[in-house]
C-alpha cells in the first residue's frame, strides 16, 4: 500500500471512520460501507476529525451500502454484536484478492471470518486507540496514539507489509506481528480488565486503578495467566505499568457503549476469556464473578 489503492472500510464508526480519512487524506480510495442515512451523509460531508495526535480535518470519502467492486482491503470495523449483519454488506464474491481485516476485540472472530472468506486472506489485527464517532461522520480521536498490529496466518507476508506501510505512511504505527496469537492475546489480556471494571463501575480507568487496585491486580493475573496458556507471551507487571501510564480520564469503548445504552461486547470479551480460560483449565473467579454481575445488570 505504498502506492494508492483501494480500501474498503466496513463500519465507519470510531476506530474504522478514523482510519478511513486518514487513509483517504493519504491519497488512497476509501469506501465506506455503512447503512443508508450515514451512507448519504458522508458522500455529502465527508468525515471530519478532531485529534491531538492528527490536528482537526476532513476527509472525503466514496460511501455504499454494499461493496459491489473488487478492492485491495477492506477493514472490518464493526462491533461484534452486529457483525453478524455487517457482514452482508460485504459478498464474498464482490472482495477479489482483497486482504479482509478485522480490527474487532477479542480472539474469536476470525474463524467466523475465515468460514465466510478466503481463509488465507484474512488477516486479523489488534489496535490501540480511543476514539469515538460522536455523529455520523465526526469523529473524535482522544488518544495520543493508534498502534495496530496485523497478523495473519497464512496471509502472504508481502501483503502484510504493504498494507502495514500504508497506515504507517497515513499517520499509524503500523507494524507487521510474527504470531496472529500472540498478537490478538496481547490485547485481550490488556482490554479485558479494562473493559470488565471500568464498566461494572462506572469509573474511567484512573479511578479504578487506584479504587479497585486489587481486583485490577488479581484479574491481571488471571488474564495474563490464561493468554499464556494460549500461547501467547503476556507479564503481569508490564500490563500494570501500561494501565498505570494510560490518561486517568481514560474509558473503555464497552463502558461507552453501556453509558450510552448500546449492546456490550460482553460476550466477545469476558465471555472469551472465560471459555479460554476453561478449556485451559486456568482459575479465573475474579472475571467470572464481573461476567456475571454485568450480565445480572442486564448487559
Amino acid at each position: 500500500m505504498a502506492t494508492k489503492n483501494t480500501v474498503a472500510v466496513l463500519g465507519p464508526g470510531g476506530t474504522g471512520g478514523l482510519l478511513a480519512a486518514l487513509l483517504s487524506r493519504s491519497g488512497h480510495r476509501v469506501i465506506c460501507l455503512a447503512q443508508d442515512r450515514t451512507a448519504d451523509t458522508l458522500r455529502r460531508t465527508g468525515i471530519a476529525v478532531r485529534s491531538p495526535q492528527f490536528g482537526d480535518f476532513t476527509a472525503r470519502v466514496e460511501a455504499d451500502t454494499e461493496l459491489r467492486e473488487p478492492v485491495d482491503a477492506c477493514l472490518v470495523a464493526v462491533k461484534h454484536t452486529v457483525l453478524d449483519a455487517a457482514l452482508t454488506r460485504v459478498p464474498p464474491a464482490a472482495l477479489g484478492d482483497a486482504l479482509v481485516v478485522p480490527l474487532l476485540n477479542g480472539v474469536e472472530h476470525p474463524a467466523r471470518l475465515r468460514a465466510r472468506y478466503r481463509p488465507d486472506r484474512v488477516a486479523p489485527a489488534a489496535i490501540r486507540v480511543e476514539s469515538t464517532r460522536v455523529a455520523p461522520g465526526v469523529i473524535e480521536h482522544g488518544s495520543p496514539f493508534t498502534e495496530i498490529d496485523l497478523a495473519g496466518d497464512g496471509v502472504p507476508r508481502a501483503r502484510l507489509d504493504a498494507l502495514a506501510a500504508g497506515l504507517a505512511a497515513a499517520g499509524t504505527t503500523a507494524r507487521v506481528a510474527g504470531d496472529e496469537t500472540a498478537a490478538l492475546w496481547a490485547k485481550m489480556a490488556f482490554l479485558a480488565p479494562f473493559a470488565l471494571l471500568t464498566t461494572r463501575y462506572g469509573l474511567p480507568l484512573g479511578e479504578v486503578r487506584t479504587r479497585h487496585r486489587a481486583e485490577l491486580e488479581s484479574l491481571v493475573a488471571e488474564t495474563t495467566a490464561v493468554s499464556r496458556a494460549c500461547g501467547a507471551p503476556a507479564d503481569p507487571a508490564q500490563a500494570l505499568a501500561r494501565y498505570d501510564a494510560f490518561p486517568p480520564g481514560a474509558k473503555s469503548s464497552m463502558q461507552r457503549d453501556a453509558e450510552a445504552g448500546r449492546p456490550l461486547e460482553l460476550d466477545a470479551i469476558g465471555g472469551a476469556l472465560l471459555r479460554a480460560a476453561e478449556r485451559h483449565g486456568v482459575p479465573a473467579p475474579v472475571a467470572a464473578r464481573l461476567v456475571s454481575e454485568l450480565r445480572a445488570a442486564g448487559h
